[in-house]
C-alpha cells in the first residue's frame, strides 16, 4: 500500500493494545461490585485500608457501588493524565521508541497483577504509568514515519493506524466478557495480559522499523500575540463545554454495566448475552458512523449547508442526550419490568455516533487553529479534558444508589445537554474568535483520522 512497513508494526501494536485495555475497563466496575470489594475479599487488597480511607475523607462515606464507581472514575482520568508527563520524559531524555517498550511493559505487569486480588491498586497504578508512556509516544512515531511534505500520505497512515484502535476496542471486551463470562474474572483479565504482551512482541519485532526519536518542531519565537491569546482563550472555552457530553458519554462505561446487570432482560434466545459486549457497540458504531457521516456532510456541503467545528461539538453534545434519552424512555416504558436488552444497545449506539461528532471534531479545531508555537501544548491540553471528565463521571455515579434509575439517567441527559446549549449561547461568539485562525470551517474528511485515542 505504499506506505512504510513501520506502520503496520504500529498499528498492529496499538491493536493489542487496545484490546487489552478496553477489554480489562469492561470487566472492571462489575468485577469491582460483584467480587473484588465485597467482604471476604476487599480485605485482601494491599493497601486498600488506607486507600478507602483517603478517598472517603474527600468524597465522604461510599458504598461499594459508589466506591467502584470513584475507582473507574480515577483511574480512567489519571489514563489521560499521564500521557502528558510520558510525552515529556520521551522528548528530553529517552526517546519515543524506548518510551513505548516501557509503558507496554508496565501495562503488562498491570494486567498480570489484576489477576490477584491482591495486588489491585498495584495493578491499577502499572497500568496508569504504562498507558502514559504509550499513548502519545506511539502516535507521535505514526507521524514521524513521514516525510514533512507528504501531508495526504501521513493522513491515510493514521487512518490505518486508528482502524487498530477500533478493532481493539470492538473485540477486547467482547473476548475477555466472554471468558470472564464462563471461566471468571480471572481468566477475562488473563487473556488481557496474553493481548498486551503480544502488543509488546509485535513491537519488538518491528523495532528497527521505528524512529528513536521524533524531533519536534520548533514555532520559533515563543512571544504570543494578542490574538493569539483570545485564540487559546476560546480552544479552552470549548474544551470546556466539551466536559459536559463526555461525562454523559463516558458513564457508558462505569455505571451503565451496573444499572444493566440490574435492570435489563439478557437472556436472548436461551443465551444470557455478556454484559461487557455493550461495551463494544459503541466503538463499532464509530466505525460505521464514518462513511455514514461523511456522506451526510458532503450533502450539506453540497447546499452550503455542513455544520461548522462548533456546530457539530454541538449535535455530538445533543445527540449524547439523546442515548441518555433512550435509557430514561426504556425505563419509563417498562413500568418495573426488565428492560429489553435493544434499548442499551441503541443508547450505545447512539454514543458511538455522538462521539464522532464532537471528540475528533476537537482535535481537528485545536490541530488547525492553536498557534504553531503551542500546538502540541493545546493537544496535550484538550485530553486533559478528559481527564477531568472521568473524575466527574466516578463523583456522579456515585449518586446511582441515591436517586432512581430513570432520575439518574434524566440528570445525564440534562449534563450532556447543557453542552449543547452553551454552543448555542456562546459557539457564535466562539467562531468568530476561532475564525481569525481560520478554524471555524466545516471538517474535512480527514480530520477523522484524528480519532487516534478513545
Amino acid at each position: 500500500m505504499n506506505h512504510p512497513r513501520g506502520l503496520f508494526y504500529l498499528a498492529f501494536t496499538e491493536a493489542w493494545e487496545r484490546f487489552s485495555f478496553y477489554g480489562m475497563s469492561a470487566l472492571l466496575v462489575l468485577y469491582m461490585v460483584n467480587q473484588l470489594l465485597l467482604p471476604g475479599h476487599v480485605e485482601n487488597i494491599a493497601g486498600f485500608t488506607g486507600f478507602r480511607t483517603t478517598v472517603e475523607s474527600v468524597f465522604g462515606p461510599l458504598s461499594t457501588q459508589a466506591l467502584a464507581s470513584q475507582i473507574f472514575g480515577m483511574y480512567a482520568g489519571f489514563v489521560y493524565f499521564t500521557p502528558l508527563l510520558g510525552g515529556i520524559i520521551a522528548d528530553r531524555w529517552i526517546g519515543q521508541r524506548s518510551a513505548v517498550v516501557i509503558g507496554a511493559l508496565f501495562m503488562s505487569a498491570g494486567h498480570v497483577a489484576m489477576a490477584f486480588e491482591w495486588s489491585f491498586l498495584l495493578a491499577l497504578l502499572l497500568l496508569v504509568v504504562g498507558s502514559g508512556f504509550i499513548k502519545g509516544n506511539i502516535s507521535a512515531q505514526v507521524g514521524a514515519l513521514y516525510p514533512q511534505a507528504d501531508e495526504a500520505r501521513r493522513t491515510r497512515g493514521f487512518a490505518i493506524f486508528s482502524m487498530g484502535i477500533n478493532f481493539g476496542a470492538v473485540f477486547g471486551p467482547i473476548v475477555c466478557g466472554l471468558l470472564a463470562q464462563a471461566f471468571g474474572w480471572h481468566y477475562g483479565f488473563g487473556i488481557a495480559a496474553v493481548f498486551m504482551l503480544a502488543g509488546l512482541a509485535t513491537y519488538l519485532y518491528g523495532y528497527r522499523h521505528l524512529p528513536a526519536r521524533v524531533e519536534r518542531r520548533s514555532g520559533g519565537k515563543t512571544d504570543l500575540t494578542p490574538a493569539d491569546w483570545r485564540v487559546l482563550g476560546a480552544l479552552v472555552a470549548v474544551m470546556a463545554i466539551t466536559i459536559f457530553q463526555s461525562v454523559g458519554y463516558y458513564q457508558l462505561a462505569n455505571v451503565l454495566p451496573v444499572w444493566i446487570q440490574e435492570h435489563v432482560a439478557l437472556e436472548v434466545a436461551g443465551h444470557t448475552v455478556p454484559i461487557p459486549w455493550y461495551q463494544s457497540i459503541d466503538p463499532l458504531f464509530s466505525i460505521l458512523g464514518v462513511p455514514l457521516l461523511f456522506w451526510i456532510w458532503r450533502l450539506q456541503a453540497s447546499r452550503d449547508r455542513e455544520p461548522g467545528d462548533l456546530g457539530k461539538i454541538g449535535i455530538g453534545a445533543w445527540l449524547c442526550a439523546a442515548a441518555n434519552l433512550v435509557l430514561v424512555a426504556a425505563i419509563a416504558g417498562s413500568r418495573g419490568a426488565p428492560v429489553h436488552p435493544f434499548w442499551p444497545f441503541l443508547a450505545c449506539a447512539v454514543q458511538g455516533i455522538a462521539f464522532l461528532y464532537y471528540w475528533p471534531t476537537l482535535l481537528a479545531l485545536v490541530s488547525r487553529a492553536a498557534p504553531a508555537k503551542l500546538n502540541a501544548t493545546m493537544m496535550g491540553v484538550a485530553f486533559m479534558s478528559l481527564f477531568v471528565s472521568n473524575n466527574l463521571i466516578g463523583w456522579v455515579g456515585g449518586f446511582y444508589e441515591k436517586m432512581r434509575p430513570i432520575e439518574f439517567w434524566a440528570m445525564h441527559v440534562a449534563i450532556a445537554a447543557t453542552g449543547g446549549v452553551l454552543v448555542m449561547l456562546f459557539g457564535r461568539g466562539l467562531s468568530r474568535v476561532l475564525a481569525t485562525a481560520g478554524a471555524d470551517q466545516p471538517l474535512r474528511s480527514s480530520a477523522l483520522t484524528l480519532e487516534v485515542e478513545r
